[in-house]
């Protein structure tokens, strides 16, 4: 008697359950990103940072985040989403703990590190587990796409806010042991509520992984510490040519390794490497505003933790209320490109509006509209050039392609923070007791990401085209044994 076909697993009865574990740990992935931001001067202050140094709390983060994803992405097919997902839970706890005790900018920086690469295993592995809970129904996933989706701005938005608390009524680093609590409850759950899901057989390319993290190291150490020792001095050169030549020792790797952490073959996909570039420059413009108008705030205007972190909600605020609620609708009424060219332009606007900052001004006529154009701008933006880069990946390589376009956006933050730290520091940002002196750092640093979003807006409308519908004729991703 023949066996009659297996049908597939009913679906969970605790996933929605889940769905709350998942869009717990995709909001505590970005709010580590902005919680940090208004706790800087009291860290600095603390922790004896120059002022060069300081925004390695944040590039140490996105760094150790955007260069290890992708390898966290094939940690998660070989050994188990629900074993990386808690393998990065595990990480992030105990990186937060340091973070918190730390008592130097060395141990700092290396704990900020330790909570990126947390993030990295955690980020992919949870995608994949929400697609094992939801995949059978496209309803569903839709629904739970969207919760997931909606985590992302409100941790940003929570970052802001909760930031200004933590270190205005307690210290500056419950900014990091906040995360502990929220930890152990996932760990907790972890177990009961999330899936198993199956190995995929293959090779983990950890040496590209480690390659491309130190290549992107190198790179930002040598934009930050140019202004301080010079742009020709042994160091920075040191510096640049050895990450060249790690970028390039990677590319190597990928060309000629079986199975490589990039295929470089997905660069074949119609939108992909353009779209790269403008996620690389959005990230390069946003990141350097949030983070110079958090010192802004505090340095020149005065205003204590709390009372900054709240000068920035309207702008965390208006940005996800539009990217729920808006963005998808205007581009499915007029296609992503032109979308995400009036959002560019518009960041670029709003950043231009921020280079008027004063040393004796206020909230309201120095910042509120400038950043809350800037953030309209984000909203346009950050969703349509997602779209552009998945539009033409179809199901074979979507994953891939997701993968390279996150790991782009924090990359090209980490650069873009870096090179605007330098030219703030040029033009004056490190006299703290000027705040003249320090506002004319700021509003450089604003003008320079104004002009990378204006470069960005730019290359979007140059080289971005109408996506083809995706195909199963998508480009083999085939290397050089």
């Amino acid at each position: 008697m023949p066996t009659p076909p297996s049908s597939p697993p009913a679906p969970s009865p605790l996933r929605w359950r889940a769905l709350v574990a998942l869009a717990t740990a995709q909001f505590l992935v970005i709010m580590d990103t902005s919680i940090i931001g208004v706790a800087l001067p009291d860290m600095q202050a603390s922790l004896g940072f120059d002022p060069d140094d300081l925004s390695w709390v944040f590039n140490a983060y996105v760094i150790a985040f955007g260069g290890l994803l992708l390898l966290g992405g094939k940690l998660s097919d070989i050994l188990g989403a629900r074993r990386v997902f808690t393998a990065g839970f595990w990480v992030l706890t105990i990186a937060s703990v340091a973070a918190g005790l730390a008592q130097s900018p060395a141990v700092e920086i290396m704990s900020r590190a330790g909570q990126g690469v947390g993030a990295a295993l955690i980020a992919p592995a949870s995608l994949t587990l929400l697609m094992s809970l939801f995949g059978h129904d496209s309803r569903e996933l839709g629904k739970a796409l969207a919760v997931y989706g909606a985590a992302a701005p409100a941790g940003g938005t929570a970052g802001v806010f909760l930031g200004g608390v933590l270190t205005e009524w307690l210290d500056w680093p419950w900014v990091f042991y906040v995360n502990v609590p929220v930890g152990i409850a996932v760990l907790a759950v972890t177990p009961r509520l999330l899936p198993r899901t199956e190995r995929v057989p293959g090779r983990i390319d950890v040496l590209g992984g480690l390659t491309i993290t130190a290549a992107l190291t190198l790179g930002v150490l040598a934009i930050v510490r140019a202004p301080e020792i010079g742009w020709t001095s042994a160091e920075t050169l040191t510096s640049a040519v050895a990450a060249v030549a790690l970028l390039l020792g990677f590319i190597a790797l990928q060309v000629h390794r079986s199975e490589p952490l990039v295929p470089l073959t997905i660069f074949r996909v119609p939108g992909l490497a353009a779209s790269n570039v403008v996620m690389a420059l959005l990230g390069a413009a946003w990141v350097p505003m949030w983070f110079f108008l958090n010192l802004y705030l505090q340095q020149v205007l005065d205003f204590g933790p709390f009372a900054a972190g709240a000068s920035l909600l309207p702008m965390t605020i208006l940005m996800m209320v539009l990217m729920v609620g808006a963005t998808e609708r205007l581009v499915g009424r007029f296609t992503p490109k032109p979308v995400l060219v009036s959002g560019l332009a518009m960041l670029s606007v709003g950043l231009g509006i921020l280079t008027t900052v004063s040393a004796d001004g206020s909230f309201v006529g120095d910042v509120l509209a400038g950043s809350l154009v800037a953030a309209v701008g984000m909203s346009l933006a950050y969703i349509p050039a997602m779209m552009s880069a998945l539009a033409g990946a179809g199901p074979a390589n979507a994953g891939l392609a997701s993968g390279i376009v996150n790991s782009t956006y924090h990359v090209g933050s980490a650069l873009g923070l870096a090179v605007m730290t330098a030219v703030a520091t040029s033009a004056g940002a490190d006299q703290l007791d000027d705040p003249g002196a320090l506002t004319d750092g700021y509003a450089a640093a604003f003008a320079g990401a104004a002009a990378i979003a204006a470069v960005a807006a730019i290359v979007a409308a140059a080289l971005l085209r109408r996506p083809q519908p995706a195909s199963d004729a998508q480009p083999e991703l085939t290397t050089v044994a």
